[in-house]
């Protein structure tokens, strides 16, 4: 018996527009785009992908769990970011980390992280 990772699926007050924000920031492709399940995948037959779903309650504490990004220029790629609706959010972090942590237009925290240690 054999486990593959399907998706994540992330609770959203607006599935297609938390997608659609997704889809945007990671230049992904829309696989189902129903207004309760909008599902985003790297190409339509690559796995994992993201779902987002309906949740009827908003965010109320830092997720448990959140996404790492590691991209050639950290800096660039939060400029971007934040163009697009992400905004900086504190954590708890140190002003020292070689990350950048975020949050989507829904408040869910996500980091940008830097080099990586050894080039």
């Amino acid at each position: 018996m054999g486990l593959e990772w399907e998706q994540l699926v992330i609770d959203a007050a607006d599935p297609v527009a938390l997608g659609s924000w997704w889809r945007e920031a990671l230049g992904w492709v829309v696989v189902n785009d129903s207004a309760e399940e909008y599902e985003i995948r790297p190409e339509p037959d690559r796995l994992p992908g993201l779902l987002f779903g309906t949740a009827p309650e908003g965010k109320t504490v830092k997720n448990r769990l959140h996404l790492d990004f590691r991209p050639d220029d950290r800096d660039a790629e939060v400029e971007r970011l934040l163009a697009l609706g992400a905004r900086h959010t504190d954590i708890g972090q140190r002003r020292d980390e070689p990350w950048v942590v975020l949050a989507d237009p829904e408040g869910n925290e996500f980091c940008v992280l830097g080099e990586r240690p050894g080039g």
